[in-house]
């Protein structure tokens, strides 16, 4: 038996253990094999997936859903009530995907209006302090390092690294296995498979290690390449970079796909690239 699959089978069959000095509060879904550490903390309308783990003084509170197997460190708060002064009551709700691990003092907000979601995915690893606002979508397999944060309505495509002490501003979207440099603010939309990185962040290439490193092939690299040069060296507007994305002959690829449904969505525009002979290509 697989040993993924062999641990699920051991959760599935063992009660949750739930230290005494933790608060865990009528109405609460628990799952087989949760652990419930020293004074933690879990709210009336809290769902625990099977086999999570809080560590002691972790909170989940609010209308919050949590996937299997999450792991919440000491201090991590998870579910509270949104920043957002246009909050007025009601029950906004936070979505968590299964196996993320939500590290030290990290806060996910719930959204700000009654039946609306933040949601995170599946397989995402929030370093210390990090911090995701009300409202914002966050992937998969997502890498948020320690102190970065999402302003509200954020939305964070798969696969994504942001580096430590960025800032995001409220709306922005970051694309498919786009890099963030660390101390980086961004203002402006970073498309798929791009580094952005300053104060504000520029386009300074595309991630072609991190490409190399998700075994993408030479072609989808090329293509990546031939988008990126499209939109930030051959002096198009965005209309026309789009034109020209059309008329590739591989056009349907998922590279090229990509950007073309980044760009219908994005609402705040693309971050500009830097003056020619600043741009990098690897991440």
């Amino acid at each position: 038996m697989n040993m993924m699959w062999q641990a699920e089978a051991e959760d599935a069959n063992r009660p949750p253990s739930i230290h005494p000095t933790a608060i865990v509060e009528d109405g609460a879904t628990i799952g087989p094999g949760v652990v419930v550490g020293p004074y933690a903390y879990v709210g009336p309308e809290v769902t625990l997936g099977s086999g999570c783990r809080l560590h002691h003084h972790a909170t989940v509170e609010g209308r919050t859903e949590i996937g299997a197997d999450c792991e919440i460190f000491p201090y991590a708060c998870l579910g509270l009530k949104s920043q957002d002064l246009k909050y007025c009551g009601g029950r906004p709700r936070l979505r968590v995907g299964r196996n993320n691990v939500f590290r030290e003092f990290c806060t996910v907000h719930a959204a700000t209006y009654d039946g609306e979601f933040t949601t995170v995915g599946d397989y995402s690893y929030f370093l210390a302090y990090t911090h995701v606002a009300h409202d914002c979508h966050v992937g998969s397999h997502v890498i948020m390092s320690n102190n970065a944060t999402l302003g509200g309505h954020v939305w964070v495509e798969d696969h994504v690294i942001v580096g430590g002490m960025t800032g995001v501003h409220q709306f922005c979207r970051l694309g498919l296995r786009a890099m963030i440099g660390g101390c980086s603010k961004v203002e402006k939309d970073i498309p798929p498979f791009l580094i952005g990185d300053g104060q504000p962040a520029l386009v300074r290439g595309f991630n072609i290690i991190g490409l190399q490193r998700a075994k993408f092939t030479e072609g989808a690299i090329a293509r990546v390449k031939f988008a990126y040069k499209v939109f930030y060296r051959d002096g198009l507007n965005r209309a026309q970079a789009l034109a020209k994305l059309d008329e590739h002959p591989q056009a349907d690829a998922p590279e090229i796909r990509s950007f073309i449904e980044f760009a219908a969505r994005s609402e705040r525009g693309f971050a500009p690239g830097p003056r020619r002979g600043e741009e990098g290509e690897s991440g």
